[in-house]
């Protein structure tokens, strides 16, 4: 079975736009996981939230890789969950920057999983997320100049 990491990538403008008839992750592998028991509702399926803190954390991965430091989420919007993720799936995000200012940086990300039983793995949600970057104080900076 192929892993989620083996996928190809391609970067496009629009995360909504699906590559033909085979749609693939947009964007770089982040963060893998697999949802445990304790982190679903009785019904087996993962709650939201636990996956928009999986988004999170990819996403602030990004941003501190980019901005070579501390981060902080300002705003996160644009999702819409295609699918219940059920516990036991292999599941991906994938971060792509989208846009970059002085200060801020937006980073789409992308969710994909692979059941335990599926041959091929499926697209459950994608985000929009903006970082600020900020000093040592929480006073918002720069990003430095190699990513503007």
């Amino acid at each position: 079975m192929r892993g989620l990491q083996q996928f190809r990538t391609k970067k496009v403008e629009s995360m909504t736009v699906l590559d033909d008839d085979k749609p693939t992750p947009r964007g770089e592998l982040i963060i893998q996981i697999i949802p445990l028991p304790s982190d679903t509702n009785p019904n087996g399926d993962v709650f939201a939230g636990w996956l928009v803190k999986q988004m999170d954390i990819a996403a602030a991965t990004m941003a501190g890789r980019i901005s070579q430091g501390r981060n902080a989420t300002v705003a996160m919007g644009g999702m819409e969950f295609l699918s219940p993720l059920r516990v036991g799936s292999q599941v991906g995000c994938y971060g792509e920057l989208a846009d970059i200012g002085r200060s801020s940086m937006r980073i789409n990300v992308e969710v994909w999983t692979l059941d335990r039983t599926a041959k091929n793995p499926h697209k459950v949600t994608e985000g929009r997320f903006v970082y600020v970057a900020i000093d040592e104080q929480g006073r918002i900076r720069e990003v430095p100049e190699q990513h503007q």
